[in-house]
């Protein structure tokens, strides 16, 4: 079933092993997608469903972005730029189309809308040491093309601030 199958119904982002960055999506009991990292150092992850399969992949150091592809192709369908005053950022379809990516003070909640504010996904996380997401489909996403990927990149977003958040700690923590 496609992704936009579930709007209505619960999902939930869940890390399976806490050593592994493989995350699968959940509904009812039923895996709905994954995401899943090449190593667990590294920004390239790739997504799966029914509806297909996409890679999402950080990079730049001091002005970062994220492409993402349709697995095994060069052309880009969009490109996520970050504005870290914002706490959150913008992704670029190919075709032109811009969302927000926005997120909550403490970075629990990341919501992905349209140029007007309208939500379209959602997630807030939860988890110390397996991550995990509730997710939300707005209905104004249901008609989207891109609504599959959107699901897996709004989580991989999620997990990039995560690990951002806990290197920072880290190394406040060591000074």
């Amino acid at each position: 079933m496609s992704i936009a199958d579930y709007i209505y119904q619960p999902l939930k982002w869940e890390q399976p092993h806490t050593f592994k960055m493989e995350y699968a999506l959940h509904s009812s009991g039923t895996v709905v997608a994954q995401l899943k990292f090449r190593s667990s150092w590294g920004t390239l992850a790739t997504g799966e469903s029914a509806d297909g399969c996409w890679t999402f992949k950080r990079v730049g150091f001091f002005q970062t972005r994220v492409t993402v592809r349709a697995c095994g192709e060069e052309e880009e369908l969009a490109a996520f730029h970050q504005n870290t005053w914002s706490q959150g950022g913008t992704l670029v379809l190919a075709d032109g189309r811009k969302y927000r990516a926005t997120t909550n003070f403490w970075s629990t909640e990341l919501r992905l809308e349209t140029e007007a504010g309208e939500r379209l996904v959602a997630v807030k996380t939860g988890g110390f040491i397996h991550m995990s997401a509730n997710v939300e489909i707005a209905p104004a996403a249901a008609h989207l093309a891109e609504l599959p990927w959107l699901v897996m990149f709004v989580w991989y977003l999620a997990i990039m601030l995560y690990q951002d958040a806990a290197a920072v700690t880290a190394v406040a923590a060591s000074t």
